[in-house]
Parts: structure tokens; C-alpha cells; sequence
């Protein structure tokens, strides 16, 4: 117990009988190197002090070298993966091809290997970048961080272009749709005020409802609506629980066929599918980022990398 009537007396015997610590009748402390120093003549104490200062350097010297080396990172495999899947966009160099994704170029390599980390770990939440990280290794985020770091900064405004092999789409507009397609699916959108409508083929609705992945030629296409507004500016709701659809904004589509896959990173890759947004002109809406969309989708390669295969299962 502390602060005891003995305690005192028992701290003081335990360090009187300990063997590196007594004198000769192990009662008498033995005095320490700086007592012993001033006892020695002023030449002894000149030597004392050496050996006791390469004493001290060999012990450094030990624990240096049992300590673990950490091994240097590779730039030049942090540039080629950062070719492979970063480029797409963040930039080849680190400078990002969109206002809305940050530069990486000149960003301190242990800033960057932490937010991967995180982002690898969930303990830092975005979707499209959860899936990416969740495939790095360790050595990875070193290698890429590495990378990125021994970029120059980028000059204000600078933006790079799209990677030609994920930044173009074969996903076309499938004219005709609502008289062949199965409407199986619609979603409110409260962030945005917004409703949508979903429709796929026949293909896919039979192979969602036969619990198999679906198939080459499947579409899967999405009307985006902005909610009609009530005089206080909140969506108006029908009888079915849904937004009253207003205005027509955009469409959105993945598709897949067979080889369209093949030229994508792997680590972004959606086996065969394909991915689109289109104007209400059914024109491919300029400045979309398919990568994006594949990465968003990545992680679910058991549903058939699609967020609504329960509904599509469903659909009557």
C-alpha cells in the first residue's frame, strides 16, 4: 500500500541486496561514475570521460544496427502505378483532370500514405476512393506517395486531360427503350430534389431473376427528373410514396460487351461494363469522368457490379 508504515524500509532493502548495486557488505551503496570521477586525478579523469563517451557511441552504434531498416520506397513503381490507376483522376504528375478531385503533385509523402490508410481502413469515408485504396498494399501507398511528392506543384488552374482508354464510353443511347425495356426500379434523390426511373433489358431482368450474373447486351438506363416543388420549395409527393416528376435533367447508363473492359486498368476495371451520361438531346454530356463510375462500382463485383440488382430480381 502506498505511503505505508514499511514502505520505506522495504524500498530501501530491496535496493541494498540488489547484486549490481551493493558495496561490500551489500548495505553500503556503491558510488556512481560521476562520484568515482571526481576521485580519480585530473589526467585519470580525461580517460574516464573517453571510455565513458565510446561506451556510450558502441551502444548507439548496437541499437542502430538491431534496429529494422525501413525499406526506401520506389519511386519509379509508384509512377507506374500511378499510371495505371491513379492517372485517371488525379493526373499522370499529380495535377487532377477536375476542380472537384485535389492535386497530389508536390503533397507531402506522409500526408498522402495516412489519408490512403485511412481511406484503406474506413476511417475516412468516400466511396469512390474507399475502393481504390482498399486494393493497395502498403508498399503501394509508400511507392505512390513517394511519387506524387518528388512532383513540382501545379500552376494555378492547370488541369490534365482524361485518360483516353477510361474517359471514352461505347455505352450509346438506347433509342426505343421504353418500349423495350422493363421499368423495374424508382429512387428519391432528397439531396438533390431529384427522382429517377429505372429500366433494363429483358436479358438482364431474366438473369437478375435467375440469381445469375448478368449478361453481355444487358443495359441498365436511369431517367433523372427534378421534382416538381410546392410553394415552399419540397418535392411534391404522389399517393406512390415517389416525387412528382418535373423536369427532364440528364440520363445515366451502363452497359457491357463482350472486350469492353479489356483496355481499363484493372484495378478500375467493371469486368465488361460501361458507363454513360447523356444529355436530354441523347448526346454523351461532355466533361464526365467514366473512372468515376468504375470506381464507384468496383466493389460490387458479386452483383454484377450494379447497386440494384435486389429490385431488378423484383422487377414484374
Amino acid at each position: 500500500m502506498r505511503g505505508g508504515p514499511n514502505s520505506e524500509t522495504k524500498v530501501a532493502t530491496a535496493a541494498s541486496v540488489a547484486p549490481d548495486r551493493g558495496g561490500q557488505d551489500g548495505n553500503i551503496p556503491a558510488p556512481d561514475n560521476v562520484n568515482l570521477a571526481q576521485q580519480l586525478p585530473p589526467s585519470a579523469r580525461v580517460t574516464f570521460k573517453k571510455e565513458k563517451l565510446v561506451n556510450r557511441m558502441l551502444g548507439l552504434a548496437l541499437v542502430l544496427a538491431l534496429a529494422p531498416v525501413a525499406q526506401a520506397a520506389d519511386v519509379e513503381a509508384g509512377k507506374a502505378k500511378v499510371a495505371s490507376l491513379c492517372a485517371a483522376c488525379h493526373g499522370a504528375n499529380g495535377v487532377s483532370v477536375s476542380d472537384a478531385i485535389p492535386n497530389l503533385a508536390a503533397q507531402r509523402t506522409g500526408y498522402i500514405e495516412a489519408q490512403l490508410k485511412a481511406l484503406k481502413e474506413g476511417a475516412r469515408k468516400n466511396p469512390i476512393m474507399n475502393a481504390i485504396a482498399a486494393q493497395l498494399s502498403a508498399e503501394d501507398m509508400a511507392n505512390v506517395a513517394a511519387y506524387f511528392a518528388s512532383q513540382p506543384g501545379a500552376a494555378t488552374g492547370a488541369k490534365s486531360a482524361f485518360l483516353p482508354n477510361v474517359a471514352k464510353s461505347r455505352v450509346s443511347f438506347p433509342d426505343g427503350y421504353k418500349d423495350t425495356f422493363t421499368k423495374y426500379h424508382t429512387i428519391n434523390f432528397p439531396a438533390t430534389k431529384q427522382v429517377r426511373y429505372y429500366y433494363a433489358t429483358k436479358a438482364a431482368v431474366a438473369a437478375a431473376k435467375a440469381g445469375q450474373p448478368l449478361p453481355d447486351g444487358s443495359v441498365l438506363f436511369a431517367e433523372v427528373h427534378a421534382a416538381k416543388l410546392d410553394a415552399s420549395g419540397k418535392p411534391v409527393t404522389g399517393v406512390d410514396g415517389f416525387y412528382a416528376a418535373d423536369k427532364l435533367l440528364f440520363y445515366t447508363a451502363m452497359a457491357r460487351e463482350a472486350g469492353w473492359g479489356m483496355d481499363i486498368p484493372a484495378m478500375l476495371r467493371n469486368a465488361d461494363w460501361n458507363y454513360a451520361v447523356f444529355t436530354t438531346d441523347k448526346q454523351h454530356r461532355p466533361g464526365v469522368n467514366q473512372a468515376e463510375c468504375l470506381a464507384c462500382h468496383k466493389p460490387l463485383d458479386n452483383v454484377s457490379y450494379t447497386f440494384t440488382l435486389k429490385q431488378l430480381a423484383e422487377a414484374k
